[in-house]
C-alpha cells in the first residue's frame, strides 16, 4: 500500500482519536484491568480514590502499551491486522509513539505516588514494551517475556495498594495469583501467534508456531493452561478446608468454575485449528478464563467485591462484541 497518497489524520482530531482508540483494543484492557483488581486486593485497606486511580493506571496501561508496541511491528500487522489505523498510515507513528509513551508514564506516576518503589518497576516494564518486537522473532522468547511485563503490572498494584516495600511470597493466595498472571497471559499471547502464522512468517517472527507448527504449540499452550487451572482450583479447595467462610468460597467458586470451562473450551478449540481465521475460537474464551480465574482469586481477598467483578465482566463482554474487526483479539 502506498501510505504516501494517504492523507494522514491530524493530531488530535475526532478521527485521530478514533484511530488510537482502535489501536488500543478496549476489549482487551479489561485483561490488565483484572491484573491491577486483583494485585491491589491484598491491600487491607482502600480508599475509594485510590482505588480508582489504581485501577486507572492499571486498565489504561494495557491499552498505551498495545499502542506502543503496535509502532514497532507495522511490518507484521500489515499482513494480519490491515484494519488498524497504523498499518493504513493513517496516522502519523511518531505521534502514536508520543501518545502511548506519556500515557504511560502518566500509569507509572499514578503508581510511583502511592509507592516510590514502582518507579523502578515502571521503568522496568517500559522497557520490556519497547523491546518486546525483538523478543516476539525468538520461539523461546515471545509469551514469557511478554507474561513477565504483566506480571510487573500486578506487583506494581499490589506495591501501591499495600504500600510496602517488601513482597510477601509466603501467602498462597499471592504465590497462586502470580502463577496465574504469568502463565495466564503467556498462555493469551501463544494462542494469539496462532492468528498471525501467515504474517508472521513472512516477515520472519518465529514465534513458536511458525517454528513448530500448529500442533506442537497447541500442547504447549495446554501445558501452560493446565498449571495455572489446576493452581487456582486446588488452592480455593485447600482453602475450604481452612478458616475461610462458606460464602467467600461460593463467591469464589462461580468464577473457578467459569474460568476452568473458559480455558478448557479454549484448549479443545486450539487443537482443531487449521488457519490463521479460525484462532478467535481459541483466544476469545482464553481471555475469559483469564479474567474469570483472577477474579476468583480477588474475591478470596475482597469478598465484597463480588458484584463489581460480575459487573466488571459483563462489561468486558460488551466491549468485546463491539471489537471492530471479529476475527481479530
Amino acid at each position: 500500500m502506498n501510505t504516501l497518497a494517504i492523507e494522514r489524520y491530524p493530531l488530535l482530531s475526532s478521527r485521530f482519536v478514533k484511530a488510537y482508540v482502535i489501536t488500543m483494543r478496549p476489549y482487551l484492557m479489561f485483561v490488565s484491568g483484572i491484573t491491577g483488581i486483583a494485585g491491589m486486593s491484598f491491600a487491607p485497606d482502600l480508599s475509594i480514590l485510590k482505588t480508582a486511580l489504581i485501577f486507572f493506571a492499571s486498565f489504561f496501561s494495557y491499552g498505551f502499551g498495545q499502542a506502543l508496541t503496535d509502532c514497532f511491528q507495522i511490518d507484521t500487522d500489515s499482513l494480519s491486522s490491515p484494519y488498524r489505523p497504523l498499518t493504513q498510515g493513517l496516522v502519523s507513528r511518531n505521534h502514536f509513539l508520543a501518545i502511548s509513551s506519556i500515557g504511560l508514564s502518566i500509569c507509572i506516576l499514578i503508581l510511583t505516588f502511592f509507592n516510590p518503589l514502582n518507579l523502578l518497576f515502571g521503568i522496568l516494564a517500559g522497557i520490556g514494551l519497547a523491546t518486546y518486537t525483538y523478543f516476539k522473532r525468538k520461539w523461546w522468547a515471545g509469551p514469557f517475556y511478554n507474561s513477565w511485563i504483566v506480571l510487573v503490572l500486578f506487583l506494581m498494584s499490589y506495591l501501591a495498594a499495600s504500600g510496602i516495600v517488601v513482597i510477601d511470597f509466603s501467602n498462597a493466595i499471592f504465590s497462586v495469583s502470580v502463577i496465574t498472571v504469568f502463565f495466564g497471559y503467556a498462555n493469551f499471547v501463544l494462542t494469539g501467534y496462532f492468528k498471525d502464522i501467515d504474517a508472521d512468517r513472512k516477515t520472519s517472527y518465529k514465534t513458536l508456531p511458525v517454528v513448530f507448527g500448529r500442533k506442537f504449540s497447541a500442547v504447549v499452550s495446554d501445558v501452560f493452561g493446565s498449571i495455572y487451572a489446576i493452581a487456582v482450583f486446588v488452592l480455593v479447595i485447600a482453602l475450604a478446608f481452612n478458616t475461610f467462610s462458606h460464602q467467600t468460597l461460593i463467591k469464589s467458586l462461580f468464577f473457578v468454575y467459569g474460568g476452568i470451562a473458559a480455558i478448557v473450551i479454549a484448549q479443545m478449540n486450539l487443537h482443531s485449528i487449521k488457519t490463521d481465521r479460525e484462532a478467535k475460537r481459541a483466544i476469545v474464551p482464553c481471555v475469559h478464563s483469564y479474567i474469570l480465574l483472577l477474579s476468583s482469586l480477588t474475591i478470596l481477598n475482597k469478598p465484597d467485591w463480588f458484584f463489581p467483578l460480575a459487573i466488571f465482566y459483563i462489561l468486558y463482554i460488551l466491549t468485546m462484541r463491539a471489537r471492530p474487526a471479529k476475527e481479530q483479539i
